[in-house]
């Protein structure tokens, strides 16, 4: 069956059963491979994507549910090829070990920093709660997004 999805701002044609998991289609047909498949029962986060500005897991939503609605990737975070405030964070803060469950991370923190701009610590940790890091780096991504948020840093300064 063809299907119509709009990923990262253009419509895409893809030959996809409508309850292909969302994350086979970005990752086979469209070739965008930040969103990781981790655990395949939306309990990890590495495949998170925003659908209409919200965090999803993407190996659990089907294709079929995201017809008409604007799913967006970490690709599409930087069209023009420049980081974005967030991404710079995490950079910065070297949140990063072995790098397969940030994309996931930067996109819920994203869609919490769309929704509220300057967060307080316990609202990134809840709204962050649903991502995992296996290599323990918590704290950097934690401050990654305090970061991008423009919050002081636990016990000093930003």
């Amino acid at each position: 069956m063809t299907l119509t999805v709009n990923v990262n701002g253009a419509d895409h044609r893809v030959d996809a059963s409508p309850d292909t998991p969302l994350l086979y289609v970005l990752r086979e047909d469209l070739r965008l491979n930040g969103a990781k498949y981790g655990c395949g029962l939306g309990q990890c986060g590495a495949c998170t994507v925003q659908i209409d500005g919200k965090a999803a897991f993407s190996c659990i939503t089907p294709v079929g549910a995201v017809a008409g609605r604007a799913v967006r990737t970490v690709e599409g975070l930087a069209p023009l090829g420049r980081m974005n405030r967030l991404q710079e964070a995490f950079l910065h803060e070297q949140a990063a070990q072995c790098g397969y469950c940030i994309a996931g991370m930067i996109m819920r923190a994203q869609a919490l920093l769309d929704e509220e701009p300057a967060p307080d610590e316990a609202t990134i940790r809840r709204h962050m709660q649903p991502n995992l890091c296996r290599c323990g780096t918590h704290m950097r991504i934690l401050r990654a997004i305090r970061r991008a948020a423009g919050r002081p840093a636990e016990g000093g300064a930003a």
